[in-house]
């Protein structure tokens, strides 16, 4: 078990504090257990480190993963037995989807131990929400996205500004302190900006593995699928990439893939929930994820420039952007007659060319546009949609 702490404490030193991702204000550090999913590559594991690091005594914690070797002949329940006789108060558990039983063993430690309290993370939501049925009235689930264009300005540029409302950029009240030409900021955002690693070098690599990592091992492992059905996934994401934004036609991929219908919209959850696409429903549902499908979405825009470096559509850049940022803290559904709807607001989202036609007469609705500085009247910045966390 030293061997744990010694690597936690490692890690500790090496850890930069200066920049804390959106969530991490949100979150009731307070709670007795506490579960963090997201998709690969957002930054949960650096997030809970600078949580122990800035808020608690570091001698009363313990940070380790669910992949170490420690846990080959070792329990979950056995090292938490042995951290209580310490007298450890804080047990942060990272990758926990890829421990067996983890969801009967977190609840046994929450039930025996009152007094430890634990963190747990997972990379892919679809393995925490498989055990969660056990935990639903123990830990305090929280879902994290990778960065909004204001959280990029800070952590790439040093450039510190406010979160805005949807309200806020309505009323054209979104400020870059020092920034008085956005759109060069923002183009570099929509290529590399989503995701906290891409300061390191060979970005595009590490994309390329984390879409590889959920496909192939991630999503599997959960829906117990064969290797020939993890090889179909990738054949869908390949399809959707090459078509976003995408109008599902179930059969027709149904026959390319051979797949049944079933298995097709089971797999599009999948890869959604995974964090890799973006499924726009309609209202039938009436609460969020159980409208029809209308279109699928790759999920951000770094995913476009990775998986379709040879066709990336402005439009769809564009329409994705919107899409992944609103969606943090809003229900954004498909409109009826534009593009998408949020709280009865109807948004048409287009290049600085975009005219007024498309919602000529409908109350309540917004041009938004790429390519311009400045808004007025009922026309907004595309980009000051990632100002809103």
């Amino acid at each position: 078990m030293d061997k744990l702490f010694e690597h936690f404490h490692k890690l500790l030193r090496e850890l930069n504090t200066d920049f804390h991702r959106y969530i991490y204000s949100r979150i009731n550090w307070n709670s007795r257990m506490i579960g963090l999913t997201g998709p690969r590559g957002v930054g949960k594991t650096t997030l809970v480190l600078q949580h122990i690091k800035k808020d608690l005594n570091p001698d009363q914690s313990l940070y380790v993963t669910a992949e170490d070797f420690y846990f080959a002949d070792s329990k979950l329940t056995d090292l938490a037995d042995l951290l209580t006789k310490r007298g450890i108060k804080y047990l942060f558990i990272d990758e926990i989807h890829k421990y067996k039983d983890w969801s009967k063993e977190l609840k046994l430690i929450y039930d025996y131990h009152p007094e430890l309290k634990i963190v747990f993370t997972g990379s892919s939501v679809l393995d925490i929400n498989k055990g969660a049925s056990d935990l639903s009235r123990r830990a305090v689930m929280y879902q994290m996205q990778g960065l909004s264009f204001r959280e990029y300005l800070q952590l790439f540029h040093g450039i510190t500004a406010d979160v805005y409302t949807l309200q806020d950029i309505l009323t054209h009240k979104v400020k870059i302190p020092g920034v008085d030409h956005p759109l060069p900021l923002f183009e570099d955002y929509l290529k590399k900006g989503y995701y906290p690693f891409a300061k390191e070098d060979e970005f595009d690599l590490r994309i390329q593995q984390i879409i590889n990592q959920t496909l192939e091992s991630d999503i599997p492992q959960y829906a117990d699928m064969n290797v020939s059905t993890g090889r179909k996934l990738k054949q869908l994401l390949a399809i959707i990439s090459k078509s976003v934004p995408f109008k599902p036609n179930i059969s027709s991929i149904a026959t390319m893939l051979g797949a049944s219908r079933n298995s097709i919209a089971d797999y599009c959850l999948y890869i959604e929930e995974a964090g890799l696409i973006a499924q726009l429903r309609d209202s039938t549902g009436g609460i969020r994820g159980l409208g029809k499908v209308d279109k699928i979405y790759l999920d951000n825009t770094n995913l476009i420039y990775n998986l379709a470096q040879d066709t990336p559509n402005i439009g769809n850049i564009r329409e994705t952007f919107f899409f992944n940022q609103t969606k943090v803290n809003y229900d954004v559904i498909t409109s009826p007659i534009s593009d998408f709807l949020i709280d009865n607001i109807t948004f048409e989202i287009g290049g600085k060319n975009k005219g007024q036609k498309q919602i000529q007469g409908i109350e309540n609705s917004f041009v938004v546009k790429d390519d311009i500085e400045f808004g007025y009247t009922n026309v907004i910045p595309l980009w000051q949609f990632g100002m809103s966390y």
